[in-house]
């Protein structure tokens, strides 16, 4: 039996980074207060059964000290208005699951010799957000006429989602990792990101948020793909000062795009309660609340303290929801909203074609089985 020796502070390293409590990992791996104190040794397969349950990779065990992660694209993270330091392994490997999709898809893209996307790169954090949103509204069909038709906040987001795809960027729509439930994605570390490219510009939203967020999510990293810059970012429609002006001009951007001011003050109503006004404003544009508090504050229906207290409220009421999750649904049309319409069809294609190896498919599309890519193949038109 072939012993590895270990450096116990990288064995402590991963388990801290886990997030997984050091209790839950002990009953697992009974010896791990040993292994950490150094006076036993755990066994290769002991050690590859234990990166596997910390999510960390095997080889990252046999470093002498522990290595210092740093998220691959710009992070605009903030809490409390200051910065977010260290990535959880879930949101690490959601990055590196997106761009791996991204190069293939960019791959796929120049083989078949497609155009750039125009717009990716277009404006500047100089550029007017109104001028911005105006033009993402036309480029995107975005109507707001269609969207108040729309019953639910779901069928809003599903019609926001494909009018991107359509536009040619990639959206992809998660609340774990992959197909893993047990590896679920905090909205309070991020919302989203956005890796941008001129030719597959690709936008992740955390599916674990609620709708409404979410459709501000997408209008966000909208943005700041019109600026042509890869982001990580929490934010949602945040308070008014002490962030990046990267995020405070995608904000603004999103919530013109989400909600025009010119529009919204004719809808406002003189005999309308704060309450009153936020439940029906939210319900006809079909946002957050949150956003709603922002545009009443924009447009002086409401003062700076009255939105401070409103604010506060509102965050507590939305997180309890955030709490109460959601699941169930279609399969088939959860995996295909987990890795876009778009880039499901291409890989498929591709797959069948025999351009991509079904191994490296099934990897990318988060499944195992052959029967449930054919059946995607069906949802997406490709097999018949």
């Amino acid at each position: 039996m072939i012993r590895v020796p270990l450096n116990p502070d990288v064995l402590r390293w991963a388990c801290d980074r886990s997030g997984i409590a050091h209790e839950k990992l002990t009953a697992k791996f009974g010896r791990l207060p040993e292994w950490e104190a150094g006076s036993t040794q755990p066994t290769l397969k002991q050690v590859e059964a234990f990166a596997r349950a910390v999510h960390v990779p095997v080889g990252y065990l046999f470093l002498t000290k522990p290595p210092v992660e740093a998220v691959p694209i710009p992070d605009f993270r903030t809490f409390a208005a200051q910065e977010v330091t260290r990535p959880s392994p879930n949101l690490l490997d959601m990055i590196y699951i997106c761009q791996e999709r991204q190069n293939w898809y960019r791959d796929f893209l120049r083989d078949d010799h497609e155009p750039e996307v125009d717009f990716v790169g277009s404006a500047t954090v100089d550029t007017s957000p109104r001028a911005v949103a105006a033009e993402m509204r036309q480029r995107l069909g975005f109507d707001l006429v269609a969207r108040r038709k729309c019953l639910t906040w779901t069928d809003a987001l599903r019609l926001f989602i494909r009018q991107a795809d359509e536009a040619g960027v990639l959206v992809m729509v998660s609340g774990v990792v992959m197909s893993n439930n047990h590896r679920r994605l905090d909205p309070a570390e991020f919302r989203g990101f956005a890796l941008s490219d001129p030719l597959a510009p690709l936008i992740f939203i955390n599916g674990r948020d609620t709708k409404a967020a979410q459709m501000f999510t997408l209008a966000h990293e909208l943005a700041h793909v019109w600026l042509g810059a890869s982001a990580l970012s929490n934010l949602g429609v945040a308070p008014r000062s002490g962030f990046r002006r990267e995020e405070v001009w995608c904000n603004k951007v999103a919530a013109e795009l989400l909600v025009p001011l010119a529009k919204l003050q004719s809808d406002l109503r003189k005999d309308d309660t704060l309450q009153k006004a936020l439940s029906r404003l939210a319900h006809d544009y079909k946002v957050s609340t949150l956003v709603i508090l922002r545009r009443l504050l924009d447009v002086g229906w409401i003062r700076p303290d009255q939105f401070d207290v409103a604010w506060e409220r509102e965050v507590e009421r939305l997180e309890a929801f955030i709490q109460g999750g959601s699941g169930g649904g279609n399969f088939y049309h959860t995996t295909l909203a987990r890795v876009s319409h778009r880039f499901a069809r291409a890989l498929i294609v591709s797959t069948l074609e025999g351009h991509t190896l079904y191994r490296d498919a099934f990897r990318m599309l988060g499944i195992k089985k052959t029967e449930t890519f054919k059946n995607l193949g069906r949802e997406v038109g490709v097999i018949g």
